[in-house]
């Protein structure tokens, strides 16, 4: 949902059905597929056949990896042993050769329809004995030996309109979640979608409000359609989206676009497009890195271990990744010299904790210090009360914004202020209060004292 597919070193399975106790084993993903494939098929049967038949085994498997289907539900696995759920798995089965050179070929390509971004739900059977929807595995037998290559094969059972993904990344599986409880005046990716799959499940539960999605922050409109699926769904409503409200949009998204489903409504690239970069490195630009960099500098101005960064830089260059090197060996992180989702918590966190403990005789008085909320629109605090000070005192100034009333409410005239000094500054006129916003402001009004 927040990523495209990408292959696991390992997989946790469940040894038995998912409700039932028992034990849970870490096994290497292509030490799985060798496993399920060595039991379902014969080491005898035409190249193109097991071919086809262990993609259909990867893809199935991948699609529950993906869809995080077991972990949304609250359990602690990514996949039964049991083909009454999932695939059949066992303990120490023997490989067979030619299917164990097969999935050295082939375990990174998987099936997927076109237009959509999951692994394909390839359900299939033995064809004789049981039949279904997807693949009859001695059906594709036949097929072979009429000379039908494996994705013709496949296409056959599932439709012309699937293709194969080749040489997909492989990379320790992680959870969507990101770590860190996500609430009002939060920005990000993982917003953006949160909204996406909020509205995806307001279609089937009409009392959720309609969000406008082509953006990354945490608004008023958001908390209040969290608070309302959390109401529907018997979870405190807190309008604060933790693990377990995470998963349990996770759970009835994928259940409105019938994931776990061979003619699934399935994912578009564009639900599941991540517009900014999960980690970010040295050449990338944007806003958002003046976001780090205020953050950074702040951090870097109270502890001498940390040196300075350009505050208006718009580019992680060079002397970035030496403040994020700096950063990471002083607060126990890996020095890898890039911001992920774990260093950038950790910033959020140090940051947060540094403006706390400035002391009042500081030269820097506390209410120029960014407030770690994004503000926008219908949020109430004193950190809107602090922007509406500096807003007035431009306006009194200047007059090139409206009068803005210091209430602690961001109403419209203080969104309409906002938008006209992001265009005089250059920044994209969102009317929302962002790091490089704040700071822009606060240094225009002072320098106009």
């Amino acid at each position: 949902m927040y990523r495209l597919p990408y292959i696991p070193e390992q997989i946790v399975v469940h040894m038995g059905a998912p409700d039932r106790s028992a034990e849970n084993v870490r096994v290497p993903f292509v030490e799985y597929i060798k496993n399920v494939a060595s039991g379902e098929l014969y080491p005898n049967w035409p190249k193109e056949a097991l071919k086809a038949n262990i993609l259909a085994i990867i893809s199935f498997t991948l699609n529950r990896i993906y869809n995080e289907w077991y972990r949304s539900k609250g359990y602690d696995f990514d996949i039964t042993s049991t083909s009454q759920y999932d695939q059949s798995f066992a303990l120490n089965r023997q490989f067979f050769e030619s299917i164990y050179v097969i999935v050295d070929e082939v375990f990174q390509e998987y099936l997927v329809r076109d237009g959509q971004v999951q692994p394909l739900f390839a359900s299939y059977c033995d064809g004789r004995v049981t039949k279904c929807d997807g693949l009859s595995q001695w059906g594709s037998v036949d097929l072979a030996n009429q000379g039908y290559s494996a994705l013709d094969i496949l296409k056959k059972y599932y439709g012309n309109n699937i293709h194969l993904v080749t040489d997909t990344p492989v990379s320790s599986l992680k959870e969507s979640f990101p770590g860190v409880n996500l609430a009002l005046g939060d920005a990000g990716d993982f917003i953006r979608l949160l909204k996406v799959e909020l509205n995806r499940i307001g279609q089937n539960y009409p009392a959720i409000p309609v969000l406008i999605h082509d953006n990354i922050y945490f608004d008023v409109e958001m908390e209040n359609a969290v608070k309302t699926f959390q109401d529907i769904f018997s979870l405190p409503v807190t309008g604060i989206v933790n693990q377990a409200t995470w998963y349990k949009i996770k759970y009835y998204y994928n259940a409105a676009k019938n994931i776990s489903n061979l003619y699934s409504e399935g994912i578009s690239l564009e639900e599941a497009e991540m517009k900014y970069p999960m980690v970010l490195q040295l050449g990338d630009e944007g806003i958002y890195i003046r976001d780090l960099h205020y953050l950074l500098n702040t951090i870097a101005y109270f502890d001498e271990l940390i040196p300075n960064v350009d505050i208006r830089g718009l580019v992680y260059n060079q002397k970035t990744v030496q403040n994020v090197l700096a950063f990471q060996r002083q607060y126990g992180l890996e020095p890898t010299g890039k911001v992920d989702v774990k260093t950038w918590n950790r910033i959020r966190e140090v940051y947060l904790s540094t403006i706390e403990m400035i002391p009042n005789q500081s030269r820097y008085p506390l209410n120029e210090f960014f407030s770690e909320r994004y503000l926008s629109r219908g949020m109430v605090g004193e950190d809107v009360l602090n922007l509406q000070r500096f807003l007035f005192l431009i306006c009194q100034a200047t007059h090139e914004i409206p009068g803005v009333v210091v209430s602690g409410e961001f109403d419209s005239l203080t969104e309409q202020s906002v938008k006209m000094l992001q265009k005089k500054f250059q920044l994209d006129p969102t009317g929302v209060v962002t790091a490089a916003t704040w700071y822009d402001i606060v240094e225009y009004q002072k320098g106009l004292s």
